[in-house]
């Protein structure tokens, strides 16, 4: 990123962070109008997105990806939202042929023998269809929350995202998980119904379990592996040409 446009959004990010997230979305959608979009997964905090969105009729277009192995409520969830809030949800899915490809060399259940194995079923299913969700744009938003995980507790609310040249809003950056439960209840926010029996973040089926009170949040997806591994690529951070460690 160039040293101007980094110190236009260091600017322009001073200027949003501390204000509600609604505010945060609407100055965003200003600042990028046209070339912004959101990327649910359908999680609780996304659903407070959307429920803001949908509320203060917010111009952010609103997408999520289809890996193929959701679990049932969350394809309900989906059909259902859509109907809630009136607005249009796009579904981007994995290439057919990458992903019988993929399962011909190394079988079905692939994530399960080996973490690169398992980033790849990610990159196939998750990565490659959100390149091209992101295509033409200038910013995303994201559900992303500091204390979800170690590995998000740097999240600010706006950040140069190196990993796909783009800008990335993290309205709730600063909440707290009770406060989005909060919120949610509140405003009686469509969820998934699986949240109720202890899933705090919900991926593909076979990699996602319910965890214990108490225990971290992210320790429900990917448990085989240790924490700093734990994450499918979507929100990695890296050092841009800089140096600089951006999402």
């Amino acid at each position: 990123m160039k040293d101007q446009k980094r110190d236009e959004l260091r600017v322009w990010g001073e200027g949003v962070r501390t204000l509600a997230p609604e505010e945060v979305l609407a100055a965003a959608a200003g600042r990028f109008a046209g070339r912004i979009a959101f990327a649910s997964s359908m999680g609780v905090e996304d659903q407070v997105i959307t429920q803001m969105i949908a509320t203060a009729r917010i111009p952010i277009p609103i997408f999520t990806l289809d890996t193929g192995r959701l679990f049932p409520e969350t394809y309900d969830l989906i059909e259902e939202t859509s109907s809630h809030y009136g607005l249009p949800l796009r579904v981007f899915f994995p290439d057919a042929l990458e992903v019988e490809e993929m399962v011909a060399d190394h079988g079905v259940n692939l994530f399960l023998d080996d973490v690169a194995l398992r980033k790849r079923c990610c990159e196939v299913r998750k990565l490659r269809p959100l390149a091209r969700a992101l295509e033409g744009l200038d910013a995303w938003v994201c559900g992303l929350r500091q204390g979800q995980s170690a590995n998000r507790a740097e999240t600010e609310v706006v950040e140069w995202d190196a990993a796909h040249g783009l800008v990335k809003i993290n309205p709730l950056a600063g909440w707290s998980s009770e406060q989005v439960q909060e919120y949610a209840n509140e405003h009686r926010v469509v969820r998934n119904p699986l949240h109720e029996r202890g899933f705090p973040s919900i991926g593909c089926t076979p990699c996602t379990r319910a965890v214990e009170p108490g225990e971290d949040e992210r320790n429900g997806r990917w448990w085989w592996e240790s924490d700093s591994q734990r994450e499918c690529g979507l929100h990695t951070r890296i050092a841009d040409t800089d140096g600089e460690v951006s999402s």
